[in-house]
């Protein structure tokens, strides 16, 4: 998991961020979205994006 973060900050810092806030800190996407200055919705896509190539890398692994 943590070599595919990796990979994923490289790829986009954000998504990883998020990833990071709402699976470590358990924040939910109003609470990420107020601390990286976006909206919720963008949250909730990237979260989204973000999930489906963590899922696939580590089915890869």
């Amino acid at each position: 998991l943590d070599d595919a973060l990796r990979q994923l900050e490289a790829l986009d810092p954000r998504q990883a961020q998020i990833v990071e806030m709402r699976f470590f800190v358990g924040l939910r996407e109003e609470e990420i979205g107020a601390v990286l200055a976006i909206s919720p919705r963008t949250v909730q896509r990237e979260w989204r994006i973000a999930r489906a190539w963590l899922r696939r890398e580590l089915s890869a692994a």
